[in-house]
């Protein structure tokens, strides 16, 4: 593999075109417009650092450690371990369900896209779609799904983590464009002052995840868990969640 192709897996892999139904997501950003807490680009900008600070941290550790399950080969305790630990930093009941769903459609892109991680020779050994995923027997986490994907892909633990990062704040920052029709530039400059974050956030997560599972990061939201609650019991709403 060449030196510049991880660089090209990751790309694709944060891709927001990448058909993982990552699109249908907004995540929690609809309840807050609904709540009034974001009306406009200064509004956005202070919940997107917030939820990068919180559930992007968590997810960017839960993705890096994934990674590294999948990258050296993993028991099936090792897999239900980090699932419970998953499950255990996601209080609202419907963002876990949204997680697991987002999880499913993952895999199902990851495994298109990267079929056959086994015949990548250095690359995501132990690592097999065939027994890691359905042994869990529920669909994983998005987090625990995207280091899964990002193994199959040939990536590290901190790619894994970046790519992480950096969805979880360039998904609601999309879905503010469509919610609020604001200027496009105007959210995509808001993305670039928050690039710095985004690279400490995953640099913070990728060094959690070298630790013992139980003690990744627990960074909560708990306006985000009453979001999503809200946000599910809604009749109409433009987002999954």
């Amino acid at each position: 593999m060449s030196p510049s192709a991880p660089t090209a897996a990751l790309l694709l892999l944060a891709d927001g075109r990448l058909p993982a139904g990552g699109h249908a997501h907004s995540g929690g950003l609809e309840a807050a417009v609904a709540a009034g807490w974001v009306v406009d680009v200064e509004t956005l900008a202070a919940f997107l650092r917030g939820r990068l600070a919180t559930a992007g941290l968590v997810a960017a550790a839960l993705a890096a450690a994934a990674c590294a399950l999948a990258s050296t080969g993993a028991s099936d305790d090792d897999w239900r371990t980090l699932d419970a630990e998953a499950d255990a930093r996601t209080a609202s009941p419907a963002l876990r369900d949204a997680s697991r769903r987002q999880g499913r459609q993952l895999l199902r892109a990851g495994a298109a896209v990267w079929p056959d991680p086994q015949q990548r020779s250095g690359h995501a050994q132990g690592h097999m779609w065939s027994s890691s995923v359905p042994r869990t027997k529920r669909a994983p986490h998005h987090a625990v799904a995207l280091g899964m994907v990002a193994a199959a892909a040939g990536l590290s633990r901190g790619e894994a983590a970046l790519a992480a990062a950096h969805g979880s704040v360039t998904g609601p920052a999309s879905a503010g464009v469509r919610l609020l029709s604001l200027d496009p530039l105007a959210v995509h400059a808001v993305l670039g002052r928050l690039a710095a974050e985004v690279d400490e956030v995953a640099m913070a997560a990728t060094a959690a995840a070298a630790g013992p599972v139980p003690e990744l990061p627990w960074a909560t939201a708990p306006l985000l868990d009453v979001g999503a609650e809200w946000h599910a019991a809604q009749e109409v709403r433009l987002f999954a969640s």
